[in-house]
C-alpha cells in the first residue's frame, strides 16, 4: 500500500516528464504574449534599448508565471474536462504573478534589479495575453478532444438509437447533469428540453437546453417530443416530491429515472452521468448532513483509527469516511475473510493516499485484540462489530451476550489501558426499553461503557440510531430478492413502522458524535419520522415497474418474538439535550454504580458459561427495570426427558389410549 502510494505521488510531481508537449507549448504561449505585449505598447516599432530590455526580462517574467500556475494548481487540472471552477486557477496565478511584476516596478530601486523592472503597460498587457492564450489552448484541445471522440463513437450511436429525454429540474443538479451528457458522445440520451415548477425560469434555457414548462407540463410535452425517457435532477428535493414526480410518470406512461443527489456527487461516490432508476431511497428523502469538517479533521486527522466490524454495512462505510480526513493509519478489524478482501480492494482502488492494515480477529478473543492494541497504539476506536439480526439473537441469545457485551467490555478495557482517547460504541434504537435479546443485550453494553468511563481517561461514548437502508439483514435487500423472485412479499403486521437512515448518513453522524463526545454519553440521532413497512414494500413493487397485490401480493406472517409494532428514540424534550449539531441529541439516561456493573456482568458471563438462554431471559428483565423480555419456563430436567419420552413412544400418549378407548 505505501509503495501505491509513493509511486502516485512521484508521478504526480513529475508530470512534466509525461507532457513534454504541453510543458513546451506553455512556454511558447507565455514567450510569445510577452513579446507581442511589448510590440503593441511601441505600435511593432521597439528600439534597441527596449528589444534588449524585452529579452533581458523575459525569462524573470515567464518564471514567475509559472511559478504562480503551479502554486495554484493549474497543472493538476485535467484539460479534457476543464471548467469554470479550474479557470479560478489561472485567473489566481495571473493576478498573483502581476501583482508580483508590479510590485518590483513600484517598489524596487536597486540598480541591480532595475533590469527586472517591466513597465506597467506591459505587465498589464503581458498578463492578459498570457493567461487568456494558456485558457484558449486547453479549450481548444478540450474541444479537439470531443470532436474526435465524437467520431470515434459514431458508429457505436449509430447502433444504439438515443432515448429523447426531458429532464426535471433546471437548476444545478439539473445544468450539470445536462452538460456532462451533451459532452459525451457515448450518451444514449437526447436532451429535448427542461421541466421545472420555477415560473421564473420558463422559456430561458439552461446550457443551451430551453425549460419548456412546468411539471403540470409532463404529459403534454411527452407526446409532443416522443419522449422516452424523464430524468429527475432536482436540487435538494424532498421525497414527497420525487413521489409526485414518479406518479406523474407513471400515470403517462413514461419511464422515470434520477440523477444522483449533489451530497453523492460531492462526495465521489457517483459520477454525475450515473443516471440510475430512482430507488426507495430517494423516496425517503433524507436531507443531506451538515458535517463540522473543522471538527472531524481535528478528531481524525493523523490519527491511528481501528474500527472493528470493517466489513459490515456500517462498519465499511465509516471506514470510507474516515479515509476522507487523512488518518495517520486506519486499522481495520474484522473477523469475516470475504467481507475485509473486499473493503480491502476498495481502498486499494479508491483512497490511494490512505494507509491502512486488514487484521482478522475476533473481539472476544482478548490476547488478540491485546496484541493489536500494543502494536498499533489506536488514539480513536469504532466499535461497530455486534450482532444485530433480532430474530437470530432470540434464537441465541448467549451468543449476543458473548458478542455484544462481553466483547464490547474487552475492547472498552484494552482501549483504556492502551491510553485510547476516543471510543465510539455503535447502539441501536432497540435498546430503548428493550423487548428483545439484541435490544438488551445493546443496552447492557452501553452500562458496561458507561462504567468503564468512570474506570480510564479514554473518553467512551455510545450513538444510537434505528434501521439503515441496505444494510445486511435490513428489510430493503430482502423485499428485493422477493420481488426479484416474483414472490410475495412478508411483513409482519400492517401496523409495524421503523425509522431509517441511510448508511452514509448514519455513519457521518456517528463520526460527528464521536467528535463532541466528552465521555460518558449516549448520543441519540435524529430519525426523522418513522415509515411505515407496508408503504415501504408498496413503493418499492412500484418502483420495479410493478403492481402491488396484482403483481407482486403482500403478506403478513404475524409480529416476531422479540419484535416491536414501532421502535422508540427518546426523541422528547424531557428526555434529550441538545448539542451544537441539530440532529445529534444527548439522551439523560441513568447509570448504574461500579458493583452494580461488575455484579450484572458477573451473573451474565455465568449464564454464558452454563449455556443457560433461560437464565440470560430472566437477568434481562431483572437487570433492565425497562426491558419486557418473554421468558421461557424453566423446566427441571426430569420432566424434560419425560416430555421427549412421550414424543419418542407415542404408545405412552393420553391422547392415544382416550382415541383407542
Amino acid at each position: 500500500m505505501t509503495n501505491i502510494t509513493q509511486k502516485y505521488r512521484m508521478e504526480e510531481r513529475l508530470w512534466f516528464l509525461r507532457r513534454p508537449v504541453q510543458l513546451l507549448t506553455d512556454v511558447a504561449v507565455l514567450c510569445g504574449a510577452f513579446v507581442l505585449a511589448y510590440l503593441l505598447r511601441f505600435d511593432f516599432q521597439p528600439n534597441e534599448y527596449y528589444f534588449d530590455n524585452a529579452l533581458n526580462q523575459l525569462p524573470f517574467v515567464v518564471f514567475v508565471q509559472f511559478a504562480s500556475l503551479f502554486l495554484f494548481g493549474a497543472y493538476s487540472i485535467i484539460w479534457r474536462y476543464v471548467s469554470l471552477d479550474d479557470i479560478k486557477a489561472f485567473l489566481k496565478a495571473a493576478l498573483v504573478s502581476g501583482v508580483i511584476l508590479v510590485l518590483i516596478r513600484l517598489l524596487v530601486s536597486s540598480e541591480q534589479f532595475s533590469r527586472w523592472q517591466v513597465p506597467l503597460s506591459i505587465i498589464l498587457m503581458d498578463t492578459g495575453l498570457a493567461f487568456a492564450g494558456l485558457l484558449t489552448l486547453r479549450l481548444l484541445r478540450r474541444f479537439a478532444y470531443e470532436v474526435s471522440e465524437k467520431r470515434t463513437f459514431q458508429v457505436s450511436k449509430r447502433r444504439v438509437k438515443p432515448k429523447p429525454t426531458l429532464f426535471v429540474g433546471a437548476g444545478r443538479v439539473g445544468a450539470l447533469a445536462v452538460r456532462d451528457v451533451l459532452g459525451r458522445a457515448d450518451a444514449e440520451l437526447e436532451v429535448k428540453g427542461f421541466v421545472d415548477d420555477d415560473r421564473r425560469k420558463k422559456g430561458g434555457s439552461v446550457s443551451g437546453v430551453k425549460v419548456l414548462g412546468s411539471t403540470d407540463d409532463l404529459a403534454r410535452l411527452v407526446d409532443e417530443l416522443s419522449v422516452e425517457q424523464v430524468v429527475i435532477a432536482v436540487d435538494h428535493a424532498q421525497g414527497k416530491d420525487i413521489r409526485r414526480i414518479i406518479d406523474i410518470c407513471r400515470e403517462i406512461p413514461v419511464r422515470a429515472q434520477i440523477v444522483p443527489s449533489l451530497h453523492e456527487i460531492i462526495h465521489g461516490r457517483v459520477q454525475i452521468s450515473r443516471i440510475r432508476d430512482v430507488q426507495i431511497e430517494d423516496l425517503l428523502g433524507r436531507e443531506a448532513v451538515e458535517l463540522d469538517d473543522e471538527n472531524l479533521h481535528e478528531f481524525l486527522s493523523d490519527k491511528v483509527v481501528m474500527v472493528t466490524g470493517a466489513g459490515g454495512s456500517i462498519g465499511s462505510e465509516l471506514v470510507r469516511q474516515i479515509a476522507e480526513f487523512n488518518p495517520k493509519l486506519l486499522l481495520l478489524v474484522e473477523r469475516t475473510e470475504f467481507v475485509l478482501f473486499q473493503i480491502e480492494r476498495e481502498l486499494v482502488k479508491s483512497f490511494l493516499h490512505t494507509k491502512f492494515v486488514p487484521l482478522i480477529a475476533d473481539v472476544g478473543d482478548e490476547p488478540r485484540m491485546r496484541e493489536i492494541f500494543a502494536e498499533y497504539q489506536p488514539a480513536v476506536v469504532f466499535h461497530a462489530a455486534a450482532h444485530k439480526h433480532v430474530s437470530l439473537m432470540e434464537g441465541n441469545p448467549t451468543e449476543a451476550i458473548k458478542n455484544n457485551v462481553l466483547a464490547t467490555g474487552i475492547i472498552g478495557k484494552l482501549a483504556g489501558e492502551a491510553g485510547v482517547k476516543n471510543f465510539v460504541l455503535i447502539s441501536t434504537d432497540k435498546a430503548v426499553n428493550p423487548t428483545s435479546v439484541m435490544g438488551a443485550s445493546k443496552r447492557i453494553a452501553e452500562i458496561v461503557l458507561q462504567n468503564l468511563n468512570r474506570i480510564y481517561e479514554t473518553n467512551y461514548v455510545a450513538v444510537r440510531f434505528g434501521n439503515v437502508l441496505g444494510s445486511a439483514g435490513s428489510v430493503v435487500p430482502i423485499f428485493r430478492e422477493q420481488i426479484l423472485k416474483g414472490e410475495a412479499i412478508t411483513i409482519t403486521d400492517k401496523a409495524m413502522t421503523r425509522y431509517f437512515m441511510t448508511i452514509p448518513e448514519a455513519s457521518q453522524l456517528v463520526l460527528q458524535a464521536g467528535a463532541l463526545g466528552k465521555g460518558g454519553e449516549i448520543f441519540i440521532l435524529d430519525m426523522g419520522k418513522p415509515v411505515k413497512i407496508l408503504d415501504l414494500a408498496e413503493d418499492m413493487i412500484r418502483l420495479s415497474g410493478l403492481q402491488p397485490y396484482e403483481d407482486i401480493d403482500i403478506v403478513f406472517t404475524g409480529i416476531r418474538k422479540g419484535e416491536k409494532l414501532f421502535e422508540e428514540l427518546e426523541i422528547t424534550g424531557e428526555n434529550l439535550l441538545k448539542t451544537t449539531h441539530p440532529k445529534i441529541f444527548i439522551g439523560k439516561i441513568a447509570t448504574y454504580s461500579g458493583d452494580e456493573v461488575t455484579n450484572i456482568v458477573g451473573n451474565f458471563r455465568r449464564a454464558v458459561e452454563e449455556n443457560n438462554a433461560a437464565e440470560i431471559r430472566r437477568l434481562f428483565n431483572h437487570f433492565l427495570p425497562e426491558a419486557t423480555i418473554v421468558e421461557e419456563k424453566i423446566e427441571p430436567l426430569a420432566a424434560k426427558v419425560a416430555l421427549s419420552e412421550k414424543i419418542i413412544n407415542p404408545q405412552s400418549s393420553p391422547l392415544k389410549t382416550q382415541i383407542g378407548n
